[in-house]
């Protein structure tokens, strides 16, 4: 399920700062939350070693992103102990071998600058993160899903009524797709007014896709 399907029905998006380290990076898993210090990435050494198989570390660095919280050594860590993905409200280092380790890792950028490794910090405890419009609590047990398009978080309790509601959404959107496939315009698909639109000058008289396949052939 998608993190834009899921966002429209419900789901709380963690930022739009947040991409994939590596291209097709995705998971979804429960939520183990941390709380770095700033400028240290202590807890989240402590959040591996002590992680279940099939969690997801949600990282909030305390409002200073700009250190390599996660590089190589914590990317195989997490790789060994089975931690499905990394949302990190900061930045990495060592794209190309946490690429390599194969860890689903989510963050705000990319830095060289290395961090300490003793200022404490908190694993479990609720986070907030950054947020599209506001901060958004994330818990320990709650759904966290990422992919190419963002990451999200479906608060215990609620991620049921989501994810059916998405299914809802997914398959109305298919309909919509075969619906263009055959010809069909998303102004009359998605009920718009084109009017509003300064050089709307009607709607061309339909083409049939095949005739369009064929046009398009011999034009190039």
């Amino acid at each position: 399920m998608g993190t834009a399907a899921l966002t429209r029905s419900g789901a709380r998006a963690l930022g739009a700062h947040l991409f994939p380290v590596w291209p097709g990076a995705s998971f979804a898993a429960t939520a183990l939350p941390v709380r770095c210090a700033p400028g240290d990435n202590l807890a989240i050494h402590v959040a591996v070693a002590q992680a279940r198989p099939g969690c997801a570390l949600v990282i909030d660095v305390a409002g200073e992103p700009e250190y390599g919280y996660v590089d190589e050594i914590l990317a195989v860590a997490a790789r060994m102990r089975g931690v499905a993905g990394v949302v990190l409200d900061g930045c990495v280092r060592d794209v190309s071998a946490i690429a390599r380790a194969e860890v689903p890792v989510m963050s705000a950028g990319v830095s060289v600058r290395g961090p300490g490794h003793d200022a404490g910090g908190a694993v479990g405890q609720e986070i907030l993160m950054s947020g599209d419009l506001a901060p958004t609590r994330v818990r320990r047990g709650d759904w966290v899903v990422a992919d190419d398009d963002g990451v999200v978080c479906l608060p215990r309790g609620q991620a049921t009524s989501v994810v059916v509601d998405a299914l809802d959404s997914v398959s109305r959107d298919q309909a919509v797709l075969d619906a263009l496939c055959a010809g069909k315009s998303t102004i009359d698909l998605l009920d718009l007014d084109p009017t509003r639109v300064a050089g709307w000058e009607g709607a061309p008289s339909a083409v049939n896709p095949r005739e369009a396949g064929r046009v398009s052939s011999v034009g190039n």
